[in-house]
């Protein structure tokens, strides 16, 4: 999950009162944080997903400004594809749709960096076809009643507004449902679902021999042996267990105003560069702590071995992952350095998401030829020492330790042998292999963790439907 809603909004209120005191955010940071927020994520809602504008603010943007709400205008441009956010005279920010890379946030009045170049006619892939050309209707009356409860908005809230379900049965789509301006072609984001997306990449690089996860990760700023940060893995970043001071991604933090992963996603242009800089708190392996900073640090990675640019990024995903998997509308957005967003923003069709699972659920295999190396599944859902209370393994969610999360949630209805990409408002692949089940779920809901209890529902009533 790439930030937690009432730490951003508990954050703002803070920020909103205080002055540079020392532990307190000034106001100009946390007005950059606001805006950047407020028209990226605009941006991607009306261009990248097709959103109504103002539907798209009022679900999307609102419900996380707190106090600055009534103190933030916008204005939506149409024409040329951008969105502006202003914040009582004290910061502004404008995010601009560039296809293919989806929207950038832009400080100032200069150009946006240029766009890539359209994409090449995608490969033939190799996973065979999960369903015709329509919406798949419930094929049974027990999968109809478990897509009408997936819809069903709470009469006392908080809001959950769903917008895609789909599931996927030993291989082929058996029930599927979206809301109203949504489809089998629009892209959705992923929240941190993109994350489990940068474990793919690294397993691609992983199998070609181009990337080792216990060595010491290849990021130039920490080479220096005598460097605090060298001995830090993929691993440890790929686990959350770097042990650099660099925030929280889960929590409220309301007494530093805002996370500095907040400052990092939205109000910075290198956003891998403001992460190596971090101070290391603990010897890698040793803490466990949920930070966005890791993953972007990964996304450097993927970039730097693709080629070292968007272009070359976005081409090497297309053609190792995207393309082989039949994913065809997928959206990778990038920071102002060329460094794909992969801790939150990717976007992809829900059938498309579909497809990703079922590269976890096959063991990384896809139409015969693997993709992740042997063994890359179970690595990347075994359970990580010290994220007990959240049972995380290494870019996905596991139900598979014996933590009290993993026993909460194979308790609520999760299969054991389970998995989970999950993002915040509560995006969800979930992955069950003795079930030969992938259950997609896409909407923005404010329950809380990111409405936990209604994927398990969804779970639970999918796994019994088709038993």
């Amino acid at each position: 999950m790439p930030f937690n809603r009432s730490h951003f909004a508990a954050g703002l209120t803070a920020a909103l009162a205080c002055t540079t005191a020392a532990g307190c955010t000034t106001l100009p940071q946390a007005a950059a944080v606001a805006t950047g927020f407020a028209s990226h994520q605009l941006c991607s809602a009306v261009f990248v997903s097709g959103q109504d504008p103002k539907t798209a603010y009022d679900q999307v943007v609102a419900p996380n400004l707190g106090p600055a709400g009534p103190l933030m205008s916008h204005s939506v441009d149409l024409v040329h594809r951008e969105v502006v956010a202003k914040l009582a005279g004290l910061s502004q920010a404008r995010a601009v749709y560039r296809g293919s890379q989806g929207c950038l946030v832009v400080r100032g009045d200069g150009p946006a960096p240029a766009a890539i170049d359209p994409a090449p006619d995608p490969q033939a892939p190799r996973l065979a076809p999960i369903a015709g050309p329509d919406v798949v209707a419930p094929a049974t009356p027990a999968l109809a009643g478990v897509l009408d409860r997936a819809f069903t908005e709470p009469t006392a809230g908080p809001h959950r507004w769903t917008k895609a379900v789909v599931i996927v049965h030993d291989g082929r789509i058996v029930a599927e449902r979206y809301a109203p301006g949504y489809g089998m072609a629009t892209p959705e984001i992923g929240w941190s679902v993109s994350k489990s997306v940068v474990n793919a990449l690294i397993g691609v690089l992983a199998r070609e021999g181009r990337l080792n996860t216990a060595a010491p990760a290849p990021i130039a700023a920490w080479s220096a042996p005598g460097d605090p940060h060298h001995a830090i893995s993929i691993d440890n970043l790929l686990r959350m267990t770097s042990g650099t001071d660099f925030g929280q991604s889960l929590e409220a933090g309301a007494a530093a105003a805002f996370d500095p992963t907040a400052r990092m996603m939205f109000a910075t242009d290198d956003m891998a560069g403001y992460a190596q800089s971090a101070p290391v708190k603990a010897p890698p392996g040793r803490l466990w702590t949920y930070s966005n900073g890791n993953t972007l640090l990964l996304s450097r990675i993927v970039r730097d071995q693709a080629g070292g640019d968007a272009a070359s990024t976005l081409a090497f995903a297309r053609r190792e992952l995207f393309d082989k998997l039949g994913m065809e509308h997928v959206v990778m957005e990038f920071d102002g350095v060329g460094t794909p967003i992969g801790s939150s923003h990717i976007f992809a069709s829900a059938r498309d998401w579909a497809r990703f699972g079922l590269l976890y659920l096959n063991d990384g295999v896809v139409g015969g030829e693997r993709i992740l190396p042997e063994g890359w599944v179970d690595y990347s859902a075994r359970f990580t020492p010290g994220s007990e209370g959240f049972s995380y393994g290494a870019g996905f969610w596991t139900n598979r330790g014996t933590d009290r999360a993993a026993a909460a949630r194979v308790a609520a209805g999760f299969p054991a042998d389970s998995f989970m990409a999950r993002g915040s408002y509560g995006q969800a692949i979930v992955i069950a292999p003795a079930e030969h089940l992938v259950i997609v779920r896409l909407g923005v809901s404010y329950g809380p963790m990111s409405d936990a209890a209604d994927i398990a529902q969804l779970t639970r009533e999918t796994v019994a439907a088709l038993r």
